[in-house]
């Protein structure tokens, strides 16, 4: 692993989402989520500097004044490439942006399906843990199916990652 690569990543991710919170009951700094879904990633075997690091960044574009060229110089096009990949287009309706994350699920790169294999695992987690404060029960409940249909094409990248998501995904569909 390239600890340098890492750190870079990180200390970018950090500044660009500096003022940003989650919309759990804590309001936890964003950062969190990226740190957890690397961290997933690694936990389950996934040493590739490249998906680790983007997934690191991988809210940049979507959820900051990122660029995918901006990464690139910084970062190389294999882990811009990997950003843009997995970030949703904001200028479409949310509903078509959903529906594009199923459709493009089977065709992103291995390591594009890692990240967000990693990344809806750790939706899951957090929508169980302490979810969203404006999110109603039934909200809750379509973002696990959503989430589910997601990942059905992203299966076959690795098993254990899998395995955890559908853990997460039981857990969440279980739950009052």
């Amino acid at each position: 692993m390239d600890t340098g690569l890492l750190l870079d990543a990180l200390e970018f991710a950090s500044i660009r989402h500096r003022d940003q919170r989650r919309k759990d009951r804590e309001a936890s700094p964003y950062i969190n989520h990226p740190i957890a879904v690397a961290r997933l990633l690694w936990a389950h075997g996934v040493t590739d500097p490249v998906a680790i690091a983007a997934a690191v960044l991988h809210d940049t574009i979507e959820d900051t004044a990122t660029t995918q060229d901006e990464l690139a110089a910084r970062f190389g096009d294999a882990i811009a490439g990997v950003v843009a990949e997995v970030t949703d287009d904001k200028s479409l309706f949310k509903e078509e942006r959903k529906q594009l994350q199923i459709e493009h699920a089977p065709h992103l790169s291995t390591r594009a399906r890692l990240v967000k294999l990693a990344d809806k695992t750790c939706n899951l987690r957090d929508i169980i843990d302490s979810p969203p404060y404006a999110w109603s029960e039934e909200r809750c409940r379509e973002y696990i199916a959503w989430a589910a249909r997601v990942v059905a094409g992203l299966r076959g990248v690795n098993p254990a990652l899998e395995a955890a998501f559908d853990e997460q995904h039981a857990r969440a569909s279980a739950a009052p």
